[in-house]
């Protein structure tokens, strides 16, 4: 195994302790309805999204401020809609987890159709690394299956605070890729597209301050944008591509369409070339809004550290 990639965790005999029983009950019951039938588990996951709806939580208030920053031209009626949409989708996204992480690959291949992946086995035939840029579209766990399926891939990602969370996510995620780096990583992200690999980043999410551009994204002038696109982006023989993932609304399961970058990306303007990434992510976005994850504190950082929180 290269230095650069994440070590698989092992299991540990700490996990039979006490405090993580409660970790074993939600994952054997996650386990159990994955290997219910694919519509079951969707009707499942919409009642469980209503009721976390009804229930109101922070994140539901955080949602609701995104959509209001972000569209505000949009009717109250149709930001509620989008929104009550959007909490259905993530009860389902929670059963995609489990479906993600278990699931063989001939269940993951049957419910998955990639559209344009003749451009990845372009790249491949040229000797190129790929620089696959997506978004957090609720199904997330899934589409990384997905993916992988039909091209394994090298895949960028935050390891779990919960150290047996970790241990299945690692393995879940990484069972149709080929392996997984830590977020920090950025050496090792660089090193798998020299070695012409295809790479999953995605960003779209707030990460700080810190290697970031305040852009707009949607209707907010400045929003944090991450700059750390552009190191991989800039590396020799690499092309750079969109991934678009979307649940089918008729329940026949995903669609993934690798697109193209735009033209004459990047170049030696980083800001503006985070504006361009930002706006293919809106384009991406805007084939599903309901999909997307706005359950996250996309505009959490602002220009000025004593600016008030968006969120309050």
């Amino acid at each position: 195994m290269s230095k650069n990639k994440v070590l698989q965790p092992d299991f540990k005999i700490s996990f039979l302790l006490p405090k993580y029983w409660l970790t074993w009950f939600g994952v054997i019951i996650l386990y159990t309805i994955s290997w219910l039938p694919y519509k079951l588990q969707l009707m499942l996951g919409r009642m469980l999204g209503r009721l976390l709806y009804k229930i109101g939580s922070s994140r539901k208030t955080v949602a609701m401020k995104n959509l209001q920053l972000c569209f505000p031209e949009m009717s109250v009626q149709e930001r509620t809609r989008i929104l009550k949409k959007n909490f259905e989708n993530t009860g389902i996204a929670l059963f995609e987890t489990g479906m993600g992480w278990w699931w063989p690959d001939w269940r993951v291949r049957r419910k998955t159709k990639i559209v344009g992946l003749e451009h990845l086995e372009k790249a491949h035939r040229e000797g190129k690394g790929v620089l696959l840029l997506t978004m957090h579209y609720l199904s997330v766990e899934i589409n990384c299956r997905g993916i992988g399926t039909g091209h394994p891939t090298v895949v960028f990602y935050r390891p779990h605070n919960n150290q047996l969370m970790e241990f299945f996510q690692f393995r879940g995620r990484g069972r149709s890729n080929k392996y997984m780096l830590g977020k920090r990583d950025v050496k090792g992200l660089m090193k798998a597209l020299r070695d012409k690999e295809v790479c999953v980043y995605l960003p779209d999410q707030d990460y700080g301050r810190n290697r970031s551009l305040f852009v707009p994204f949607f209707a907010v002038p400045d929003a944090a944008t991450t700059t750390g696109t552009l190191i991989f982006a800039r590396q020799k023989n690499v092309q750079n591509h969109i991934l678009i993932p979307t649940r089918n609304d008729d329940g026949s399961g995903y669609t993934l369409e690798i697109k193209p970058m735009m033209e004459n990306f990047p170049t030696d303007n980083d800001e503006a070339d985070v504006i361009r990434i930002n706006q293919e992510l809106e384009k991406a976005i805007m084939f599903k809004p309901e999909q997307y994850m706005w359950l996250h504190r996309r505009f959490k950082t602002r220009p000025n550290e004593d600016d008030p929180s968006l969120y309050k």
